[in-house]
C-alpha cells in the first residue's frame, strides 16, 4: 500500500499556464480533465472569486515540488455574456481612474496613480499607485465610494511594478523586459556593473523606472566564471617571450596585455591558456621575492641550473712528527702529589666581619695561649693603646686634664 502512495505522489502534475493581465506574472492552474490552447479566455477561480484570465500556455505537466498548494482550479472558457461583462468592466476602469486622478489633485495628495482594476463579478475596484513617503488617503477612499458605491481599495506599489505594468522601450530599443518575460524580479547590485567593467554612471545602468537594470542579472554568472580562469591585474605573470606584469583583462577574449620584464616600452597581448601566474595581483610588503630563474614557460619548463663554483685549492699545514726514541732512558720526574680534593668538598665562603663585634672573654683567653709571645709584643707595639689581650675601652681612662685650683672659701 505504501509503495502505491509512493508511486503518486511521483507522478508529474498537469497543469496549465494562466495569466490575469498581459504581461503580468504567469500562474500554475488546474485544467481539471478540458484542454485549453495558449490565447483561450477562462474565467478561473481565485482567492478573491471568480476572474478573468488568459491562457498564456497549454496543458503540460510539472513535477510536483514545483506547485504552490492549493492549486486552484480552471471553471471554464468564456461566453459572451463573459465577453460582455469584462468589457463593461475595462470601460468602469478607463472613467474609475479619471475620477480618482481628479480626486487625487483635490486632496493635494503626493501620489501617482498607475491603473484602475474592477473585479470581474464588480465587487470591487482596486486602484494602485505610487509614492516616496506614506500618504494618507482615508478621505480619498470615502469620496470614491460615494461615487462609485461599491468596495474600494487603495494598493501602494514600487516603480519596477509601474513600469512592469505600464510598459515602454528600455535604452536598448526593445520593450520592458519585466512587460515582456521576466516573471519575478531578481536582485541587481552595484557589485555586478563593477564585474562587467561597465560604467558606475546612474545614467548609463540605470532603465526608465530609475533602477538598475534587470539585464546586469543576465551576464553576471558568465562573468564571475570568466573571472576565475582569468589572471589579476598587475599579475606577474611568465609568457613564451619572457616574464612581464600584467596592464589589461580582456574577459570575453580571454586575453592579456603583458608589460615585459626586460623591455618595459613593449607590451604584447598573449591568450590566457599561453601564460602562468607567477604571483596573483599586485605585489605586498610580505610576499616572498620571486626567484629569478622561475620561468615555467620561457625557460623551457625548468628552472636555470646555477654552474657549481669552482673551489680555491686550500693548502694544509704540514706537521713534522718526531720519534719518541731517546738514546738514554731518563726517568721521569714525580711531581709532587697535592691531595685530591673532594667532590663533596666546597670551597669556604669569606666570613664577613661584624661591624661591632661582642667581647668574649672565654675566647680571649682561649685565643692568647695559643699566640706566642712575641707576637703578643708586636701588636702591644703597632697598637699601643692595648694593653695585654683586653682592649683599652674596658679600663679606666687616665684623667691627664690639671684640676683648677680651687678658690679659698673667705674666712666667716
Amino acid at each position: 500500500m505504501e509503495e502505491e502512495i509512493k508511486a503518486v505522489t511521483r507522478e508529474d502534475v498537469e497543469v496549465v499556464d494562466i495569466q490575469f493581465r498581459p504581461g503580468q506574472k504567469i500562474y500554475y492552474f488546474d485544467p481539471d480533465g478540458t484542454a485549453y490552447a495558449p490565447g483561450d479566455h477562462v474565467i478561473i477561480d481565485t482567492a478573491r472569486g471568480a476572474e478573468f484570465g488568459i491562457c498564456a500556455g497549454g496543458n503540460h505537466r510539472i513535477p510536483p515540488k514545483e506547485v504552490v498548494a492549493p492549486l486552484r482550479k480552471v471553471l471554464r472558457k468564456t461566453t459572451p455574456q463573459d465577453e460582455k461583462t469584462v468589457a463593461e468592466n475595462r470601460a468602469k476602469e478607463k472613467r474609475a481612474y479619471e475620477v480618482c486622478m481628479q480626486k487625487i489633485a483635490d486632496h493635494g495628495l503626493d501620489m501617482q496613480l498607475v491603473s484602475a482594476e474592477v473585479a470581474f463579478d464588480g465587487s470591487k475596484i482596486l486602484f494602485y499607485f505610487t509614492a516616496d513617503e506614506r500618504v494618507d488617503f482615508r478621505e480619498l477612499v470615502k469620496n470614491l465610494a460615494s461615487v462609485f458605491h461599491t468596495r474600494i481599495e487603495l494598493r501602494q506599489i514600487g516603480v519596477r511594478d509601474k513600469a512592469k505594468m505600464v510598459g515602454g522601450l528600455g535604452i536598448c530599443g526593445r520593450p520592458f523586459c519585466c512587460a515582456s518575460f521576466l516573471d519575478d524580479f531578481q536582485p541587481v547590485s552595484i557589485k555586478m556593473a563593477k564585474t562587467q567593467n561597465l560604467s558606475l554612471n546612474p545614467t548609463k545602468i540605470s532603465g526608465t523606472c530609475g533602477r538598475l537594470m534587470c539585464c546586469l542579472k543576465y551576464e553576471q554568472d558568465a562573468y564571475e566564471d570568466l573571472i576565475r580562469t582569468s589572471p589579476k591585474l598587475d599579475s606577474f605573470v611568465d609568457t613564451p617571450e619572457g616574464r612581464g606584469i600584467v596592464t589589461e583583462v580582456d574577459l570575453l577574449r580571454q586575453r592579456v596585455k603583458v608589460r615585459m620584464e626586460d623591455n618595459p616600452e613593449t607590451i604584447s597581448t598573449f591568450a590566457n591558456t599561453d601564460i602562468a601566474v607567477l604571483r596573483s595581483g599586485k605585489a605586498k610588503k610580505n610576499d616572498p621575492p620571486i626567484p629569478a630563474d622561475l620561468a615555467p614557460i620561457s625557460g623551457g619548463g625548468k628552472r636555470a641550473r646555477k654552474e657549481p663554483e669552482e673551489e680555491k685549492p686550500m693548502l694544509e699545514p704540514i706537521r713534522f712528527r718526531y720519534s719518541t726514541e731517546k738514546i738514554v732512558d731518563e726517568q721521569p720526574e714525580k711531581a709532587p702529589q697535592e691531595p685530591a680534593a673532594s667532590a663533596e668538598s666546597k670551597p669556604p665562603r669569606p666570613r664577613r666581619r661584624k661591624s661591632n663585634p661582642e667581647p668574649n672573654p672565654e675566647g680571649a683567653a682561649k685565643q692568647a695561649d695559643s699566640v706566642p709571645k712575641q707576637e703578643k709584643l708586636k701588636k702591644a707595639q703597632k697598637n699601643p693603646e692595648t694593653e695585654g689581650d683586653q682592649p683599652l675601652k674596658n679600663r679606666r681612662r687616665s684623667n691627664n686634664r690639671r684640676r683648677k685650683p680651687q678658690k679659698p672659701t673667705p674666712e666667716a
